[in-house]
C-alpha cells in the first residue's frame, strides 16, 4: 500500500512542474506562492478543526524546529521552485528534482552522521541516471539563458531534501499530516514578510479579469492537491520508510509523466525513454532492498 501511495504522490508531483509553468505566464511567482500557501493553510485548517480532539499539543522545545521547517518550506523551497520554473523548462525542473535523493544522502551524512550503505548508493545512482536519460530525451538541457532558472530549481531541490530530512523527527512525534500542516502554517507566517518586502506584485485585477476561473483553479490545485495532498503523502511515506528510500521515488516522476502522455496524448515512447525508464525503475527497486 505504501508504494501505491508513493506512486500517487509522484504522479501529483509530476503535474506541479506543468501547472506552475503555466500559471507563472500570467502571475508573478511570488503571487503564486502566496495564494498557494493560503489555499494549503485553509485546507489544513479545516482538517485540524475537524480532528482537533486527536491532535497532539506542540511542545515548546519543538517550536524552533517547526519554524525552521516552515522557513525551508515556503520562503525557500516553494518560492525558488515557482520562480525558477518561470526561467527554465519543466523538464529541467524535473531533472533538478531527480537529484533530490543525492542531496538527501548528503544531508543525512552531515546532519545525522549516517551512511545509507553501498546498495542504496548504487540504487540512487541508477535511479538518477535513468531519470536523467528520460529527461534529456524529453528536452532537458543547459543553455545560458536558462542558467538562473536552473540554479533556482536546483536550490529548490536541495531545500526539498532538507524539508525531507528535518521533518523526520517531527513526523515520528506528531504524525505526518499534523507535521505537514504545521510546516505550512509556519511557512506562510515566514513568507508573508518576504512577500511584503519584495516589490514585485501583480495587480489584483489579474485574478478577476477574463481567465480568472482558470487562474483560481490552478492556484487551488497547487495549494490543496500538490501541496496539501502531495506533501501529506510524502510525509506519510517518511513515517513508514527511511528518507533515502522515499526520496529516490522522485526519479519516477519523468517516467510517470511520459507514460501518462502515451495514454492521454498517444505519444509513443522512444528507445531512450525505455532504456532510461528501465534504469530508473531498477534503481528504485535496488534502494528498497534491505
Amino acid at each position: 500500500m505504501i508504494y501505491l501511495l508513493l506512486l500517487l504522490q509522484q504522479f501529483i508531483a509530476s503535474t506541479t512542474h506543468l501547472v506552475a509553468k503555466d500559471i507563472t505566464v500570467e502571475l508573478e511567482a511570488i503571487t503564486v506562492v502566496l495564494f498557494r500557501g493560503i489555499f494549503t493553510c485553509i485546507a489544513f485548517g479545516i482538517w485540524m478543526f475537524v480532528r482537533r480532539s486527536s491532535l497532539r499539543k506542540v511542545d515548546r522545545a519543538d517550536i524552533g524546529l517547526i519554524a525552521l521547517l516552515g522557513l525551508v518550506n515556503m520562503p525557500i523551497n516553494q518560492l525558488l521552485f515557482i520562480w525558477g520554473v518561470d526561467y527554465t523548462t519543466a523538464p529541467n525542473a524535473s531533472l533538478a528534482y531527480a537529484l533530490t535523493p543525492v542531496f538527501v544522502v548528503i544531508l543525512l551524512a552531515l546532519w545525522k552522521r549516517t551512511s545509507p550503505g553501498w546498495r542504496k548508493m548504487a540504487g540512487v545512482a541508477l535511479a538518477v541516471t535513468g531519470a536523467a536519460i528520460v529527461l534529456v530525451d524529453r528536452g532537458a538541457s543547459v543553455t545560458p539563458e536558462q542558467t538562473l532558472g536552473n540554479l533556482m530549481v536546483l536550490a529548490a531541490s536541495v531545500s526539498w531534501a532538507a524539508y525531507t530530512v528535518i521533518g523526520r523527527s517531527l513526523i515520528v512525534k506528531y504524525g505526518p499530516v499534523q507535521t505537514t500542516a504545521m510546516s505550512f502554517f509556519a511557512g506562510l507566517a515566514c513568507f508573508i514578510p518576504v512577500w511584503a518586502l519584495i516589490p514585485i506584485h501583480d495587480p489584483m485585477t489579474v485574478l478577476v479579469s477574463p481567465g480568472w476561473l482558470e487562474h483560481w483553479a490552478q492556484l487551488f490545485y497547487l495549494g490543496v492537491i500538490t501541496s496539501g495532498v502531495g506533501y501529506g503523502l510524502w510525509y506519510y511515506a517518511l513515517s513508514r520508510m527511511e528518507a533515502s528510500r522515499v526520496s529516490v521515488f522522485n526519479n519516477l516522476q519523468p517516467v510517470l509523466t511520459s507514460v501518462l502522455s502515451f495514454f492521454i496524448f498517444g505519444t509513443v515512447p522512444t528507445f531512450m525513454f525505455v532504456v532510461g525508464g528501465a534504469i530508473a525503475i531498477a534503481g528504485v527497486i535496488v534502494t528498497q532492498q534491505d
